[in-house]
């Protein structure tokens, strides 16, 4: 950052929506990874390691389907709605389900319906959170510094997932009930920093149809071709790398290093990528960004390998930092090229598109390597991942020659089609 660009901590509102985005994340994360543990240990009670992780690929499916649903609409609505009032309605329902939950845990009275009922909730309620929150940036902070403010919220966003898993795990460890109340905890300071956050201009889809305008928004990310490239490049390769989703059961039944160090797998990925996104708001990425993007996705293929076939904790934590460093190099890039691509009065269709795309590499890869694990292996299912989003990776670099050539950061951003 030039001594000229002001931080974007020079902006009140990106302050409070930086602390929004901390406190939510550690909250969605420790949620994340006792959901899932807890589905997988209830499973494994009845059932072998092949039928329980199937299971626990289910998790991800029901929480895919409703944002897939809802997408477009969802979209829309960050289109023509205060995006701060989607925002916390959704922090709302989640605080909620959190509550719900630590009900719950505190009466011993867990059961599956429950857990996946409240994973579709979740579903629901990130489908409409995703494109209000991706649209906020932009609308906080001018376009000179927002490659450095996606950065920092980048930082914020791993660093409440490097914190998240692994206090999770641990206050599991001590009381089920105990981590679930300091989501709930969590959520509502997050809910709290989203009312100090000042109005941001209203979206604006225009005056056409609500159906015209969802088209419209597809139309936009097909025919871009550098935001179409950007956003479907992480659905496959993310969709086919997906070690995360097996985390519980390498925790169990083949490191045999119980909740602790599940929470401690879980936090390694992000506290590689919140290591890298803290250098790249000293030393942001310049030229030759495309390159560097696909280089970031081999690297995160490459480490899925290593993990996949690693039977010791320090060399599958390592795996994990490195396959987190290469998916911040990643997000980092295309994030910026997708926002500064894309015009504001466009932003929250194309939020909600990317999001079904993202949602799809993680939810929806989680299902894929619980089928798979169920069929194969769980180590076979992570390292045939691992090779596909690496052929991925090649395939796009050559598909997509825009994105491979790109070399820096294009500011102006192309008019919506009409």
């Amino acid at each position: 950052m030039s001594a000229a660009e002001p931080s974007p901590f020079s902006f009140r509102d990106y302050r409070y929506f930086w602390l929004m985005r901390l406190s939510f994340t550690m909250a969605s994360t420790m949620l994340v990874v006792v959901i899932g543990g807890q589905v997988y240990g209830l499973a494994r009670e009845t059932m072998d390691l092949k039928q329980a992780a199937f299971w626990l690929g289910m998790i991800g499916l029901v929480q895919f389907v409703p944002l897939l649903l809802l997408a477009p609409l969802s979209g829309y609505v960050a289109d023509r709605m205060d995006r701060r009032l989607i925002v916390r309605m959704s922090l709302l329902v989640e605080f909620v389900c959190a509550v719900f939950l630590a009900l719950l845990a505190w009466q011993d009275a867990m059961s599956m319906l429950a857990l996946f009922g409240v994973s579709v909730g979740l579903g629901i309620t990130r489908a409409f959170a995703g494109p209000a929150l991706s649209s906020f940036a932009p609308n906080i902070v001018p376009p000179a510094v927002l490659p450095t403010a996606i950065a920092w919220s980048s930082i914020a966003w791993q660093s409440g997932a490097v914190l998240g898993p692994p206090i999770g795990g641990y206050l599991y460890a001590q009381a089920p009930v105990v981590p679930y109340a300091t989501a709930s905890t969590l959520l509502a300071v997050s809910l709290v920093m989203s009312v100090l956050i000042c109005r941001i201009p209203r979206g604006d889809a225009g005056q056409s149809h609500p159906v015209r305008a969802i088209i419209d928004g597809l139309r936009y990310v097909r025919h871009n071709r550098i935001v179409f490239g950007a956003i479907s490049l992480d659905l496959f390769a993310v969709l086919l790398g997906g070690a995360v989703a097996m985390l519980p059961v390498y925790a169990r039944d083949i490191l045999h290093v119980g909740w602790e160090g599940l929470g401690q797998l879980r936090a390694a990925p992000a506290l590689g990528a919140a290591l890298t996104a803290l250098f790249l708001t000293q030393r942001p990425i310049r030229v030759k960004v495309g390159i560097k993007m696909f280089a970031g996705v081999a690297v995160f293929a490459l480490a899925t390998i290593i993990f996949g076939l690693s039977t010791n904790m320090w060399l599958s934590l390592g795996a994990l930092v490195l396959l987190g460093v290469g998916d911040m190099v990643s997000v980092y890039i295309r994030s910026s090229l997708i926002q500064l691509h894309t015009p504001d009065a466009m932003r929250g269709r194309v939020s909600a598109v990317s999001g079904v795309f993202i949602s799809a590499s993680n939810e929806l890869g989680e299902f894929e390597s619980g089928v798979t694990a169920a069929w194969l292996g769980p180590v076979e299912a992570v390292v045939i991942g691992g090779i596909g989003a690496l052929i991925v990776t090649v395939l796009y670099a050559w598909r997509f020659p825009e994105l491979r050539l790109a070399d820096r950061f294009a500011a102006p951003a192309p008019k919506p089609p009409d």
